[in-house]
């Protein structure tokens, strides 16, 4: 199943329309994107796995795609010079890591984005997820932002293979 974010801030869910956030920095080709640009790359991206806090979710989210709990130790790492860059890193880290156990709770659900990870090529962006919208909708740092109830639904519908798609029209 492909859902579709659009750079007007739709997001089409199963025949409906709900709101969503991408980046400050608007929708870019995918050759153009870069990392720190706060851009979301246009193009179709699949859900790799979801991470989530067991704290917020104890039982696991209900998905049938793979999962994985994070804990107050785990990163991503962003920094294009390391040898893990765009790849889940352990706190503290030497480079640069963007802590995933998060006080603001955008990342108590998170769907992995295939965005630059086969493999990953340093410095066109990394930690481009799928994950909770702030109450305003806020604009992200390159990521699709949903709220907590319409990103649960996607996630129960969601199965190996889903993806979203980033498009501009």
């Amino acid at each position: 199943m492909i859902f579709t974010a659009h750079a007007d801030g739709r997001f089409d869910l199963d025949g409906h329309t709900v709101r969503c956030a991408l980046g400050k920095g608007g929708v870019l080709p995918v050759d153009e994107k870069r990392e720190g640009d706060g851009a979301s790359p246009l193009g179709t991206w699949a859900i790799r796995k979801v991470l989530y806090r067991p704290d917020v979710y104890p039982h696991g989210p209900g998905t049938a795609l793979p999962v994985e709990a994070i804990g107050q130790m785990d990163g991503w790492c962003d920094a294009p010079a390391d040898p893990l860059y765009n790849r889940e890193v352990a706190l503290p880290y030497a480079a640069s890591a963007e802590r995933l156990w998060r006080d603001d709770h955008v990342y108590d659900l998170v769907g992995v984005l295939a965005h630059n990870d086969d493999p990953p090529v340093p410095g066109m962006g990394s930690a481009i997820f799928l994950h909770l919208a702030r109450d305003n909708y806020e604009p992200t740092e390159g990521c699709v932002a949903l709220a907590r109830a319409d990103l649960e639904a996607l996630l129960h519908l969601a199965t190996p293979g889903s993806a979203i798609a980033i498009v501009r029209d």
